[in-house]
Protein backbone atom coordinates (compact mmCIF):
# COMPACT_ATOMS: atom_id res chain seq x y z
CA UNK A 1 0.00 0.00 0.00
CA UNK A 2 2.80 2.28 1.03
CA UNK A 3 4.51 1.72 -2.15
CA UNK A 4 1.32 2.48 -4.20
CA UNK A 5 1.17 5.68 -2.13
CA UNK A 6 5.24 6.65 -2.87
CA UNK A 7 4.69 6.44 -6.47
CA UNK A 8 1.61 8.33 -6.75
CA UNK A 9 3.02 10.84 -4.96
CA UNK A 10 6.42 10.69 -6.62
CA UNK A 11 4.21 11.15 -9.96
CA UNK A 12 3.30 14.04 -8.39
CA UNK A 13 6.14 15.66 -7.96
CA UNK A 14 7.77 15.25 -11.13
CA UNK A 15 4.46 16.35 -12.30
CA UNK A 16 4.83 19.63 -10.55
CA UNK A 17 7.98 19.57 -11.45
CA UNK A 18 7.29 19.69 -15.19
CA UNK A 19 3.92 21.31 -15.33
CA UNK A 20 5.68 24.60 -17.61
CA UNK A 21 7.21 22.21 -20.16
CA UNK A 22 6.05 21.04 -23.07
CA UNK A 23 5.69 16.99 -23.96
CA UNK A 24 3.89 16.33 -26.77
CA UNK A 25 3.59 12.78 -26.44
CA UNK A 26 2.49 12.10 -22.96
CA UNK A 27 -1.28 11.43 -24.04
CA UNK A 28 -0.14 9.03 -26.39
CA UNK A 29 2.49 7.32 -23.72
CA UNK A 30 -0.68 7.42 -21.34
CA UNK A 31 -2.77 5.51 -23.33
CA UNK A 32 -0.21 2.92 -24.33
CA UNK A 33 0.25 2.04 -20.52
CA UNK A 34 -3.87 1.85 -20.11
CA UNK A 35 -3.53 -0.63 -22.84
CA UNK A 36 -0.77 -2.41 -21.14
CA UNK A 37 -2.33 -2.74 -17.83
CA UNK A 38 -5.63 -3.45 -18.98
CA UNK A 39 -4.04 -6.27 -21.34
CA UNK A 40 -2.11 -7.39 -17.84
CA UNK A 41 -5.39 -7.23 -15.84
CA UNK A 42 -6.80 -9.12 -18.82
CA UNK A 43 -3.97 -12.00 -18.20
CA UNK A 44 -4.97 -11.77 -14.34
CA UNK A 45 -8.31 -12.40 -14.72
CA UNK A 46 -8.37 -15.28 -17.36
CA UNK A 47 -5.81 -17.44 -14.92
CA UNK A 48 -7.79 -17.40 -11.80
CA UNK A 49 -10.26 -20.03 -12.03
CA UNK A 50 -12.65 -19.06 -9.73
CA UNK A 51 -13.48 -15.97 -11.34
CA UNK A 52 -13.86 -17.69 -14.87
CA UNK A 53 -16.00 -20.67 -12.96
CA UNK A 54 -18.04 -17.75 -11.47
CA UNK A 55 -18.27 -15.65 -14.23
CA UNK A 56 -22.19 -16.33 -14.81
CA UNK A 57 -22.70 -15.42 -11.88
CA UNK A 58 -20.68 -12.35 -12.20
CA UNK A 59 -22.16 -11.43 -15.32
CA UNK A 60 -25.68 -11.45 -13.68
CA UNK A 61 -24.85 -8.98 -10.99
CA UNK A 62 -22.98 -6.77 -13.15
CA UNK A 63 -25.62 -5.94 -15.34
CA UNK A 64 -28.14 -5.48 -12.63
CA UNK A 65 -25.90 -2.89 -10.75
CA UNK A 66 -24.90 -1.62 -14.24
CA UNK A 67 -28.82 -0.91 -15.05
CA UNK A 68 -29.28 -0.32 -11.54
CA UNK A 69 -26.64 2.78 -12.04
CA UNK A 70 -27.58 3.80 -15.62
CA UNK A 71 -31.33 3.89 -14.16
CA UNK A 72 -30.94 6.27 -11.19
CA UNK A 73 -28.92 8.12 -13.15
CA UNK A 74 -31.27 9.17 -15.55
CA UNK A 75 -34.15 9.70 -12.66
CA UNK A 76 -31.74 12.19 -10.93
CA UNK A 77 -30.81 13.77 -14.10
CA UNK A 78 -34.85 14.08 -14.98
CA UNK A 79 -35.20 15.67 -11.38
CA UNK A 80 -32.55 18.08 -12.13
CA UNK A 81 -33.82 18.95 -15.21
CA UNK A 82 -37.33 19.47 -13.66
CA UNK A 83 -36.23 21.29 -10.93
CA UNK A 84 -33.73 23.82 -12.92
CA UNK A 85 -36.87 24.45 -15.30
CA UNK A 86 -39.02 25.10 -13.07
CA UNK A 87 -36.33 27.67 -10.69
CA UNK A 88 -35.83 29.42 -14.36
CA UNK A 89 -39.56 29.60 -15.22
CA UNK A 90 -40.17 31.70 -11.62
CA UNK A 91 -37.29 33.59 -12.34
CA UNK A 92 -39.14 34.91 -15.81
Amino acid sequence: MFTVIGFMLGGMCVGFLLRNRRLPQTNRIITVLIWVLLFLLGIEVGGNKKIIHGFATLGVEAAGVTAAAVLGSCLAAKGLWAYLNKKEKKSR
